[in-house]
């Protein structure tokens, strides 16, 4: 399969920039929203980002009324008229939540959740939900619901996963501007290995309709500016989480003006010590990346390995046990219909007893307390390290290393940020000797989500 023609340009606008014409009058949210429709016509076939695409007079109405809007002088904010897509596990009213899997009876929820609400309120046009693979538990665009989820940049190559249909609608060019999850790296993997800025912000930022240890929903874009600016849509506290953070004055239009990162402290973590080692191309530029955050004044200090690979065995053991629960009471003609990679890796958790469930359940307080005294044994500001330790694989492999009980261990670098809370983004740097890119993550302090961003726009100005 050949490479769609998806180079930023004309088709590939970011959401600051979409912003400015429409101020500018020098085009139109309904002109946007039929490119992007156009868009998703000529590139669905291949890319197969979509699992619900919205009736085209709604999407067309949304838009038009956005265009008065600007016409008027009245919009909404930055983002009034701006397309949008969002991941299927996020709740919308009305539109089925199948979780990617052939085998569930979909949930069809009767209300918005709050990212759907703010989403509408901001005036965002939304083009549909996108898909993502069974129950979110594979870090690639395969699923027995919807097929396989391809590359924009290369059919050939995985869009990383579980918010796969996200982000391949950024990267063809269909929104600026996509809502993903992550649990363990759902939202960054997809952001290294499909050259997008992304966020995994800090536990409770931003609402959810079903709150769940580690689980987050976030931006992803293609610039750290455009991140931050649907943060200030979605973020703030919403009494239908529990969890949610409580409301804060934060400056999200900060972010994109330029950042001093001189006297920030800043760690450099490129071995795991668990998992899987990164490839020597990714670790060489996270090396890079530190550097140019050294070379404007930043005070670089290395970090060694702190967790094992017992952390991330609990981990992926508690997380199959909590899949077989649900699979378990599938019946058996439904349970043919799961992804057979899925249902192996559910089946594994089969035997145990409730002490171990319990025991692996407490791998994710080991996680998080290890975690939080290797960061304040160093004192740092920010973490720079690799996303994932490869780039990407063939879009149709499940994992890449999908065999010898190796199913989770790319998630190494990504997975203890969950556990903590932490905020972490991914920053497009560089790609492999084939063309496939290379992401850094940025980790922040506790809360620190406007810390985050502001690092990764000071490295996307390198």
């Amino acid at each position: 399969m050949a490479a769609l023609d998806v180079a930023p340009g004309p088709d590939r606008p970011d959401a600051a920039a979409l912003g400015a014409a429409f101020a500018a009058g020098t085009t139109t949210p309904l002109e946007v929203a039929q490119e992007a429709l156009r868009l998703m016509d000529e590139r669905e076939p291949v890319v197969n980002a979509m699992w619900v695409r919205d009736p085209v007079e709604d999407v067309l109405g949304r838009a038009e009324a956005a265009t008065r809007r600007w016409a008027e002088g009245r919009q909404l904010g930055p983002l009034d008229g701006v397309p949008v897509t969002i991941k299927e596990n996020v709740a919308r009213a009305g539109v089925p939540m199948p979780a990617g899997c052939a085998g569930v009876e979909p949930v069809v929820p009767d209300v918005d959740s709050p990212v759907a609400r703010r989403v509408d309120g901001a005036g965002m046009v939304v083009l549909g939900s996108t898909v993502m693979p069974d129950w979110g538990m594979l870090s690639s665009g395969v699923s027995s619901l919807h097929g396989i989820t391809r590359s924009p940049l290369d059919p050939s190559w995985t869009t990383g996963g579980s918010s796969s249909g996200a982000g391949a609608s950024v990267a063809a060019g269909y929104a600026p501007l996509a809502v993903g999850t992550d649990i363990g790296g759902s939202i960054r993997l997809p952001g290294t290995w499909l050259g997008l800025a992304t966020l995994k912000p800090s536990a409770g930022r931003i609402p959810l309709h079903a709150p769940y240890l580690g689980r987050v929903a976030g931006p992803m874009a293609t610039t750290a500016a455009d991140c931050a600016a649907f943060m200030a849509v979605l973020s703030g506290p919403d009494p239908l989480d529990w969890t949610s953070l409580p409301g804060q004055d934060l400056d999200w239009t900060s972010v994109g003006t330029g950042t001093d990162v001189a006297g920030l402290r800043v760690g450099v973590w490129t071995t795991a010590g668990y998992g899987v080692e990164p490839e020597p191309e990714v670790a060489a530029a996270v090396r890079e990346a530190a550097d140019a955050l050294a070379d404007a004044g930043a005070e670089v200090v290395e970090v060694g390995p702190w967790l094992t690979q017992a952390h991330l065995d609990g981990v992926n053991q508690f997380w199959q046990a909590r899949s077989w629960a649900d699979f378990a009471r599938l019946s058996p003609e439904r349970q043919e219909r799961v992804l057979p990679y899925v249902a192996d890796w559910v089946r594994a958790a089969s035997g145990l007893g409730g002490t171990e469930v319990v025991d692996a359940y407490h791998a994710f307080g080991r996680v998080q307390a290890d975690t939080v005294a290797a960061w304040d044994a160093l004192g740092l500001d920010v973490m720079v390290s690799p996303v994932a330790p490869c780039a990407a694989f063939p879009a149709e492999q499940p994992m890449p290393y999908p065999d010898g009980g190796r199913g989770m261990w790319h998630i190494n670098f990504t997975m203890p940020w969950n556990m903590t809370g932490q905020p972490a983004g991914t920053v497009p740097w560089g790609a492999m000797p084939d063309g496939r890119p290379v992401g850094v993550q940025v980790v922040g302090r506790a809360f620190d989500d406007l810390g985050v961003l502001r690092v990764m726009d000071r490295l996307e100005r390198r």
